[in-house]
């Protein structure tokens, strides 16, 4: 029978240095030991793991191509709306409200346009496909002008604005269609109302008139252009200055979009 001395002394042999050693060196029995060093690199990493995820940064921003994705169909969109439109001329006050809807969507997706380091975009000739202000039924929009229709004697043909950005001109160029007296066919002219312009700001461009010369078209082609001298300063009308200015709110290669200082919207492609 083991003595009371030998009971006592026999688990804390079990714990000594000496009874340690020997197992760990050997890697056999105690293996809680070996679990409990296991275990405490995974409990480390499931607590760096939980940090991390409940520390993250907030979700990125929608990338850049996102956004040249969508300009192309709200483009496609604007276009759709004031293609059959006349360039305004047949526009209601509802064909009106969804070209400035379709326009404000397309500007503000878009952004801001700086042409302070991009003037060039502006070069080329454009065709004017709508201006709200020809629903007013006058070649002046919302300024006086001349009116157009068919039974009136003043038809609007094709209107362009040829930019030179090394130059600086600025040329409206308007086809129109006189009404002469019968036998006689209409007279087809092409008037080039000429500026010079100059960029306000990153995206306001201001135009300095400066002459207007009439072209004709068709069988009197052959005429020679007439120049329509320049109103004087001091004669001018105060509602007829010779210059204006307008925003350029949208402009692609191929599409641009201006709004002018009187509240006109005009659409322009190059042409």
């Amino acid at each position: 029978m083991a003595t009371s001395t030998s009971l006592l002394q026999a688990p804390t042999s079990i714990f000594s240095s000496s009874s340690v050693k020997a197992p760990l060196s050997l890697g056999k029995p105690y293996p809680f030991l070996v679990n409990i060093k296991r275990r405490r690199p995974q409990c480390k990493r499931i607590f760096v793991l939980k940090s991390a995820v409940l520390d993250s940064p907030p979700p990125l921003p929608p990338p850049a191509d996102a956004k040249s994705e969508l300009i192309p169909s709200l483009k496609l969109k604007l276009l759709s709306i004031v293609s059959g439109l006349n360039r305004g001329l047949s526009a209601n006050e509802d064909d009106l409200q969804k070209a400035n809807a379709a326009a404000k969507e397309l500007e503000t997706v878009a952004g801001p346009v700086d042409l302070t380091t991009d003037l060039d975009k502006l070069q080329g000739k454009w065709k004017l496909i709508y201006s709200s202000a020809f629903s007013s039924r006058t070649l002046g929009g919302s300024r006086p002008g001349l009116p157009t229709g068919r039974l009136l004697p003043v038809t609007l043909g094709q209107v362009f604005q040829r930019i030179d950005v090394v130059s600086k001109d600025f040329d409206n160029i308007a086809e129109v269609e006189l009404g002469a007296p019968w036998p006689l066919p209409p007279l087809e002219v092409t008037a080039t109302l000429a500026h010079k312009f100059e960029l306000l700001g990153s995206s306001t461009i201001r135009i300095i008139f400066e002459k207007t010369t009439v072209k004709t078209r068709g069988n009197l082609s052959q005429l020679p252009p007439l120049e329509v001298p320049r109103i004087p300063d001091a004669l001018r009308p105060p509602s007829n200055p010779g210059s204006g200015e307008f925003d350029i709110t949208f402009i692609d290669s191929d599409t641009r979009i201006t709004r002018g200082d009187r509240g006109e919207l005009r659409v322009f492609v190059i042409s």
